[in-house]
């Protein structure tokens, strides 16, 4: 399998056909996933995700359900990005999510769960079969370090931390990662969002969301916007890191 890393806050979780309604019974508003799933973003055989169990299954949206469990989950990049790399890329494909929402860069500092987590699931990935290999790590977070000018000043070190930790911790060190330009978030965006632009590390590559639909909460992106996102990495996963 050809295995990628899913991982960030609830913009890669998906949040993509997430609902809020309000409940009469309960006299409070809840949310639910309105179980649409786009043609660009259908489960196929040779695609597979790796459960909150460490086990292998047949990959679905919403892909995040059993992993950012504090949240309801809808439609994120994944699927979208599987579908799009399967169309020329001959073998299966692993994908294995990590992300949670609301989750600022330094809770994934090495020695905190999240990071730690994503490592140990990106080891069990390739533990059984040594013809698997992880090919990529997706990144998309950000928008929780841009309520303060000391996070959003904060976010390129500690971004650059996180690529050098990653890579030396599942020892690979040119593992590429694609991260995504933020394209919500508050005061501060606009520094992030320069921080993952400036980010000049030997592959890694930056693809911007910023112009895609966001949901009424203006933080989220839609269902729509999540499978061009999806487009978009596969495409510059397969420009730059996947041989011809």
């Amino acid at each position: 399998m050809n295995i990628f890393i899913l991982s960030g806050q609830s913009n890669m979780a998906g949040r993509g056909g997430v609902i809020k309604t309000y409940d009469h019974h309960l006299h409070r508003t809840t949310q639910h996933w309105d179980g649409v799933v786009p043609p660009e973003c259908s489960s196929d055989l040779s695609t597979h995700r790796l459960s909150a169990a460490l086990r292998w299954e047949h990959a679905h949206e919403p892909l995040h359900a059993d992993i950012d469990t504090k949240k309801v989950c809808g439609v994120g990049p994944g699927m979208s990005f599987a579908n799009a790399v399967r169309r020329r890329v001959d073998s299966p494909l692993g994908l294995v999510p990590c992300a949670a929402g609301g989750t600022a860069i330094k809770e994934w500092a090495r020695g905190e769960e999240l990071y730690e987590n994503m490592v140990k699931r990106a080891k069990e990935s390739v533990k059984e079969d040594d013809k698997s290999a992880i090919k990529a790590l997706l990144w998309y977070q950000g928008e929780s370090d841009t309520s303060s000018e000391e996070d959003a000043e904060a976010y390129k070190v500690n971004m650059e931390n996180l690529i050098q930790n990653v890579r030396q911790d599942l020892n690979l060190p040119s593992l590429p990662i694609i991260q995504v330009a933020i394209a919500s978030g508050s005061e501060y965006m606009e520094k992030v969002r320069e921080a993952q632009k400036a980010i000049d590390i030997s592959n890694v590559m930056c693809v911007d969301a910023k112009g895609l639909q966001l949901k009424e909460d203006n933080l989220h992106l839609t269902t729509e916007a999540q499978v061009q996102l999806g487009q978009m990495l596969a495409e510059a996963y397969l420009t730059h890191f996947h041989p011809c």
